[in-house]
């Protein structure tokens, strides 16, 4: 059966987990808070040692497994800007036959304090514009969430909201790098729990 028409490109291979890192492209983004998401992805690459990304769906994609003999992921860094991530994510997970649960978005969290991490299925969106943007396109708010904490400015103001999550830490670089890895950490476990269970 043939899963995937391309319309000129060749098909995407079917994975087992697509892995979504939220931000926005380009150098002015680079470091801030919203782009944590990019820098976890890009370390889980590293770790991985996947092959270069390309460009499809509007995004930068890879995939391979994350060891010999280990789950086939596809890694994604959507090129949209934030807003309009689902708009390379949908179709993605329609190309890689994944399901909705099997979706893990890593993203930044102002309601968690800066060095938390949380990871959940399904919940509420919290406000998250990547977040509702996924919703939109993946058919659905079930897909999996790992949730790193930035810290909220001490204001509702949205302008200055804003202003928080586009910023560069202002934490210790070094602390901003522990909680990348510990990130990666999390996500990796989530991908082995996933695999461990029996299916069904």
């Amino acid at each position: 059966m043939r899963l995937f028409r391309g319309r000129g490109k060749r098909p995407a291979v079917p994975v087992d987990f697509l892995i979504v890192g939220l931000g926005n492209p380009g150098s002015r983004y680079a470091g801030t808070r919203h782009n944590i998401g990019f820098e976890v992805a890009s370390e889980l690459l590293r770790r991985w040692e996947l092959p270069k990304p390309r460009k499809a769906f509007g995004a930068l994609v890879t995939e391979g497994r994350t060891e010999p003999g280990g789950p086939r992921v596809a890694v994604l860094l959507p090129q949209t800007y934030m807003n309009e991530s689902g708009l390379a994510a949908g179709p993605a997970r329609g190309q890689y036959g994944v399901p909705l649960e099997n979706v893990v978005a890593i993203h930044d969290e102002i309601d968690l304090p800066f060095g938390e991490i949380q990871t959940r299925t399904g919940g509420g969106l919290a406000g998250h514009n990547g977040l509702k943007s996924l919703k939109a396109h993946l058919g659905g708010p079930d897909f999996t969430r790992v949730r790193i904490g930035v810290g909220r400015p001490d204001s509702t103001d949205p302008e200055i909201v804003s202003r928080h999550v586009l910023s560069r830490f202002d934490e210790p670089a070094a602390d901003v790098r522990a909680l990348i890895e510990r990130a990666a950490d999390e996500t990796e476990r989530l991908i082995r729990s996933r695999t461990a269970s029996p299916a069904g």
